[in-house]
């Protein structure tokens, strides 16, 4: 084996990985270069350099009492542990860690659904357990509950909540982190816990009150390295009676701010979905004479960005609604929504979309009755799990920058601007021009989308990728703008953007970290946290 564990030699190294076999069985403890290949990250831009940080072996235990002896085990060794769920973080990592040698603890046979209550509506799961499974498990049994997924849905819930994944159904669903309710933790001792109610032996109310008595140190296992989740619980959405989508378009480039409060007001009363916000004026990016105008050094004025849509006889954005819930409440709230914003935007024009009962049929899935052409991904809005969004994936994968904005028109226009020319120096697609729209994946702020490919076979390109990266979040936090999750090779630069007070989050969470882990075993390095013993 190329890569050994820190602070370890052969010999040493050999002995870890006997206690490993003894304690899990000789079938699920892998070190060979064959064997450690599915826990590199394919996605990544040091792909095959010496900046690639590679994992020396990996451990499956089939319960929690191994995963306890597994993180006692690695406390004997000095061994750091990369504990995973399903492994599927792709463009974030995937399984890779951030300590060179660590030993990826796989928690994939951790996989029971322990309960789906369609009374109270929630769900207790393992790590193991990914979206698809928890679907097949709600719709095998005739459940009426609906789930929100991310894209894909061969991830877990517990992995895609712990580093603060989204889905796209209601507010208080999309957010899984916010819409998780208790979790169960190996602490880095190797004991075991749990948050809020379930720390009361007897009480049936875990999964509806995640607090308990106290305080709640449930978010410092989201994108932090505390312990090892052995389960979790997440609230579900009853399954709704109705869906209904609904476009509405705006003339002016301008009309933007208006149509963004417009939305915000919608959302945070729980009256749509998902909204997706687009330009119509993006089809006109092939134009090269468009281009130049729409990534314009120091952005177009509005002037020339609405002269652009009438000569082209197109709308500026565009906003596709989506509803959920009973068929006449989901046609008052679209009547409600055509009527405030209409009324508010002058030129504004609104055109009916799909509406069906549910559950939809395979054709209303594919999306193939919608009456005018939707970037919605029906599957997703419907808490139905697949592998789609896999058609977006370029040569060998990519890396991802998702810069956290406000909801506000002006917000947006700076951000085109900003990431706009900070991007120029660079040769790759224009993701941030005078077109691009927001992401409204989280219940309460805004994001846009930063994603160059990576090729294994082409070094030049993944250096300039990489070089792009670290500027882009570098820029972003100038203006404040941050980002929501990384891949272990960005995760310091990204955490060291968090700086207020000479950065006294990141101390504290230090802190913390060499209290309850004092020799580093569990995830040393994620999400920016080290402990005193890898600390640069």
């Amino acid at each position: 084996m190329s890569v050994l564990p820190p602070d370890l030699d052969q010999a040493g190294f050999a002995a870890f990985l006997a206690d490993l076999r003894a304690a899990v069985g000789e079938d699920w403890v892998w070190s060979s270069d064959a064997d450690m290949f599915p826990y590199r990250d394919s996605f990544s831009p040091v792909w095959n350099t010496p900046e690639e940080i590679q994992a020396s072996s990996a451990v499956a235990p089939a319960d929690v009492a191994q995963v306890q002896e597994v993180v006692r085990i690695a406390g004997r060794h000095g061994v750091p542990l990369h504990p995973i769920s399903t492994g599927k973080n792709f463009g974030y990592g995937g399984p890779s860690p951030n300590v060179q040698g660590s030993t990826v603890l796989d928690l994939k046979r951790l996989d029971a659904v322990f309960e789906v209550n369609e009374d109270r509506n929630y769900c207790l799961v393992e790590p193991g357990v990914s979206y698809f499974d928890l679907y097949r498990h709600i719709t095998d049994r005739g459940l009426k509950v609906m789930i929100d997924c991310p894209d894909p849905g061969w991830g877990s819930p517990v992995g895609n909540a712990l580093d603060r994944g989204v889905g796209y159904t209601m507010p208080q669903f999309r957010d899984h982190f916010g819409a998780h309710c208790g979790m169960e933790v190996v602490l880095p001792n190797g004991e075991l816990m749990r948050t809020g109610m379930g720390a009361m032996p007897g009480a049936d109310s875990w999964q509806e009150y995640p607090y308990g008595f106290g305080p709640d140190p449930s978010g410092l296992f989201a994108q932090g390295n505390f312990g090892v989740v052995t389960k979790m619980g997440f609230r579900l959405m009853p399954q709704p009676e109705y869906y209904r989508t609904g476009l509405i378009r705006v003339p002016r480039r301008r009309d933007l701010v208006k149509l963004v409060q417009h939305v915000n007001y919608l959302s945070d009363s729980g009256m749509v979905s998902e909204v997706r916000f687009a330009s119509p004026l993006a089809a006109l990016l092939g134009n090269p004479e468009f281009a130049a105008l729409a990534t314009k050094l120091g952005g177009p004025s509005d002037a020339e960005m609405d002269a652009a849509a009438n000569e082209a006889g197109l709308h500026s954005w565009a906003i596709d609604l989506q509803f959920l819930g009973p068929e006449a409440a989901t046609l008052a709230q679209w009547e409600y929504a055509k009527d405030r914003i209409l009324s508010d935007i002058p030129g504004a024009e609104a055109l009916d979309g799909d509406h069906f009962a549910l559950p939809a049929t395979e054709e209303q899935l594919d999306n193939l009755t919608q009456p005018y052409p939707s970037a919605i991904r029906r599957r997703g809005a419907l808490g139905v799990p697949s592998l789609g969004i896999w058609e977006i994936v370029r040569d060998d994968g990519h890396v991802g920058f998702f810069p956290v904005l406000p909801r506000d028109g002006e917000a947006v226009f700076a951000m085109q601007r900003v990431l706009g020319d900070a991007s120029r120096e660079y040769p790759l697609p224009p993701y941030f021009s005078a077109v691009t729209a927001p992401l409204f994946w989280h219940s309460h702020t805004f994001q846009m989308v930063f994603a160059p490919s990576i090729r294994h076979d082409d070094p030049e390109h993944n250096a300039m990728v990489h070089r792009a990266m670290k500027h882009m979040v570098a820029v972003a936090a100038e203006h404040g703008w941050g980002d929501y999750r990384a891949a272990p090779i960005y995760q310091d630069d990204v955490a060291a953007t968090y700086s207020f007070n000479n950065g006294s989050l990141r101390t504290f969470l230090e802190a913390l970290k060499d209290a309850v882990d004092p020799t580093g075993i569990i995830a040393p390095g994620r999400g920016g946290v080290w402990p005193r013993r890898f600390r640069p």
